[in-house]
């Protein structure tokens, strides 16, 4: 059931976008910074145009910045902004030139996150942020399974199953599911395990991943996505399993569904490329805009 679901929404396309925030200094009113962890939203999400031209610029200490027209763009905190690598420069570039006449800042989700890493609202260290991340492996989508009915039971097993032993094969771990509410009972030795795996990720990309982490509500299918062993719209669906396995039977409100389903795909695949573009070290060879 789900293979069909993938090639179907497949054919629908694909999305790349995550969270929502609204640079400031001169150029923005001051908006609320939106935090990984939290789902709000600022009372600001749209804004007339005010700049032609988006370019990228060397800064300090190899750090890549980004300006419009001939002012630098700066963090809702009111630091420069900056990117570590010109793959995530171009990626931040490209959310500000794309935008029309009105700038969505809902749909600047690179933005987003990187203003989240420099500005660190709330003050967290890598160790915080693992920590927080491991909570999502107690709780991990793909191990609370469902006693009935029996066709829900063999999808779970069918598509949820293999990524799971895949990671456990991966990290030589053990996860587990269960059918019970309070879940099955991780080792210390797994958490050891991830927790040194999230230690090896710098604090850019940590960020990202944390994000996906939540979005998807797994650390098993986040680590499957950002090793590329399941796609976006695979890891996405599998985290909707129950969702769409209700939906197939009971029908649903399109565009609802619709929507929300596009908006976890865009969050998720922002999150993920974010993950890979902070862990970019080479210079992208090519030259971002034409004059």
């Amino acid at each position: 059931m789900l293979r069909n679901l993938v090639r179907f929404h497949n054919c629908l396309g694909h999305a790349f976008s995550p969270p929502t925030v609204c640079p400031r200094g001169q150029m923005f009113k001051l908006l609320p910074l939106l935090s990984v962890n939290s789902k709000s939203y600022s009372i600001i999400t749209e804004r007339k145009k005010f700049y032609e031209d988006v370019s990228i610029s060397h800064g300090e200490g190899g750090m890549f910045e980004i300006n419009l027209d001939r002012r630098k763009l700066k963090t809702p905190g009111g630091k420069l902004f900056t990117a570590p690598n010109e793959a995530l420069a171009i990626a931040v570039a490209n959310e500000w030139d794309t935008q029309k006449d009105m700038l969505k800042f809902y749909s600047m989700h690179m933005t987003t996150l990187c203003n989240t890493a420099l500005d660190n609202p709330t003050f967290r260290s890598k160790d915080q942020m693992i920590t927080a991340a491991l909570k999502y492996l107690e709780t991990d989508t793909l191990c609370y399974r469902v006693e009935e009915p029996p066709s829900l039971v063999e999808l779970q097993n069918n598509e949820w199953d293999p990524v799971l032993n895949w990671i456990e094969d991966r990290y030589n771990v053990v996860i587990g599911s269960s059918t019970s509410i309070l879940g099955p009972e991780i080792p210390q030795a797994t958490m050891d395990t991830f927790r040194q795996h999230l230690g090896s990720y710098n604090f850019w990309s940590l960020t990202g991943l944390e994000y996906v982490i939540t979005q998807l509500r797994s650390v098993v299918l986040a680590f499957a996505l950002i090793d590329k062993h399941i796609t976006v719209e695979q890891a996405v669906l599998l985290s909707r399993l129950e969702e769409e396995f209700q939906i197939g039977h009971w029908g649903n409100v399109e565009w609802a569904h619709d929507v929300d389903l596009y908006d976890l795909r865009s969050r998720t695949a922002a999150g993920a490329l974010f993950v890979h573009f902070s862990s970019e070290s080479s210079t992208v060879k090519r030259k971002l805009m034409q004059e």
